[in-house]
C-alpha cells in the first residue's frame, strides 16, 4: 500500500462533543463545517446526532446540502455565510437555515423564500461577518417578525480567556439581543471553556470535537500512519532532499516515506517535525516534498512498514506548532490519497 492510512475514531468525536455538552446548561450544536474539519462531514454528523446533536453549523449551502444528505430531515443545518445569491432552491430543497449577516441577505432571503426559518449573525467586534449594531437596530423589526430561529456572534479572541476582547463582545452582544425572544449563541469551543457568561441558549463547539486546543482534554480524534518505501544509509557529509538542506553529521539510515505537501503535510515543517516509530521519535530529514518525507532512522533498531505522523505521542497542535501553524489547518489540509478505513466506524 503505497498512500498513508488516517484512521478517525467517531466515537472519540462523540465523547468530545458529550463531554462539552455537559460543560454547559443549553442546548450544544456541532460545527462540521470545511467537510467535517477534514474528516468526513457526514459520518461525523451521523455520529454526532447519535450521540445527540440535533442543530448543526457549516459554511455554506454546498456543504448543508450533503450534510442533508447524510443525515436525512429532522435536524436543523445552519449555514453560516447567511443566503448568498442563486441559493434559494438549495436552502428550499436541503431545508436549509440561513445565518443572516446583512440587509441584502435578508431582503434576499425574505423575498424568494418568505416563510422559511433564518437566523441572524451579529458583529460583536469581530468585523467578519454580521450585522453591525447601527444595522441590526434598524432592521431588528423586520427581522423579528419574520421566522427568526437564532442570533448569533462569534468571539474572536476565545482561545486567549483573558483577553479584554472577549468581555467586550459579550457586553456588545448583550446589548444587542436584550429582550429578543429567539435563541442567542455567542460561543464556539474556547467560548464554551470560558463559563456560564458566555454560553446563553446554544454553544457550537468545532475544533474540541476533534481533539483539538483550546480543549485540552479532548480525546484525541485522529491518527495518521505514513508507508516506508524505501531505506538507505547515507554517509557524513551527503546531502538529502531538495536544495540539498539536510547535510548527515554521521552515518545513517533514511526512511522515504510515503506522503508530503500534496497530502497537507506543510512545507513549513521541514526538518523540524517528527514521525514515530511505536515510542521512538524520528525526526524529518530535509525538505517536505510533494509526495514524499524523509525520516531519520538510525537509531532504529528496527524499522517498522508505516511511521506514525499523528498518534499518541504528536496530536494535530503538536504537528502543527513543528509547522508554525494551528491544529485548524493541519486537520482541514489532509489529503485525499489518505486511505480512510471505516473511519473506525464505516457509516459513511
Amino acid at each position: 500500500m503505497g498512500t498513508g492510512t488516517l484512521q478517525i475514531d467517531l466515537q472519540a468525536v462523540a465523547a468530545n462533543w458529550r463531554m462539552l455538552d455537559a460543560m454547559t446548561a443549553c442546548e450544544t450544536a456541532a460545527v462540521v463545517k470545511a467537510d467535517g474539519y477534514g474528516l468526513g462531514a457526514g459520518r461525523v454528523a451521523k455520529a454526532l446526532a447519535e450521540a445527540g446533536a440535533r442543530r448543526f453549523f457549516v459554511a455554506v449551502a454546498e456543504e448543508g446540502a450533503a450534510v442533508r444528505a447524510a443525515l436525512g430531515p429532522g435536524p436543523e443545518i445552519n449555514v453560516f455565510s447567511g443566503h448568498m445569491e442563486g441559493d434559494a432552491r438549495l436552502l428550499r430543497d436541503a431545508d436549509l437555515v440561513p445565518m443572516l449577516n446583512s440587509a441584502g441577505q435578508l431582503a434576499r432571503h425574505r423575498g424568494a423564500l418568505p416563510d422559511a426559518p433564518y437566523g441572524v449573525q451579529l458583529d460583536s467586534g469581530m468585523n467578519r461577518l454580521g450585522m453591525e449594531p447601527a444595522d441590526w437596530a434598524a432592521l431588528r423589526a423586520e427581522a423579528e417578525a419574520g421566522a427568526l430561529t437564532l442570533l448569533m456572534s462569534h468571539l474572536a479572541c476565545a482561545d486567549e480567556p483573558d483577553h479584554p476582547a472577549n468581555a467586550a463582545q459579550l457586553r456588545t452582544f448583550r446589548d444587542m439581543t436584550a429582550g429578543v425572544a429567539a435563541p442567542r449563541s455567542l460561543s464556539a469551543t474556547g467560548g464554551i471553556l470560558m463559563g456560564p457568561d458566555y454560553h446563553f441558549e446554544l454553544t457550537r463547539p468545532g475544533i474540541g470535537l476533534y481533539g483539538g486546543l483550546p480543549f485540552a482534554d479532548a480525546t484525541p480524534v485522529v491518527r495518521l500512519s505514513l508507508p516506508v518505501i524505501q531505506l538507505r544509509d547515507v554517509a557524513p557529509g551527503e546531502t538529502v532532499g531538495y536544495g540539498c538542506s539536510f547535510t548527515a553529521t554521521r552515518p545513517m539510515k533514511l526512511a522515504t516515506v510515503s506522503a508530503g505537501y500534496a497530502d497537507g503535510l506543510i512545507r513549513a515543517m521541514s526538518g523540524r517535525a517528527r514521525l514515530w516509530a511505536g515510542d521512538a521519535p524520528c525526526p524529518l530529514a530535509g525538505r517536505v516534498s510533494m509526495d514524499l518525507l524523509t525520516v531519520d532512522v538510525t537509531d532504529l533498531d528496527t524499522v517498522p512498514d508505516a511511521l506514525d505522523i499523528l498518534g499518541d505521542h504528536q496530536g494535530v497542535d503538536d504537528l502543527a506548532e513543528a509547522a508554525g501553524t494551528i491544529g485548524y489547518e493541519i486537520l482541514t489540509s489532509l489529503g485525499a490519497r489518505y486511505r480512510r478505513p471505516g473511519a473506525v466506524d464505516d457509516r459513511a
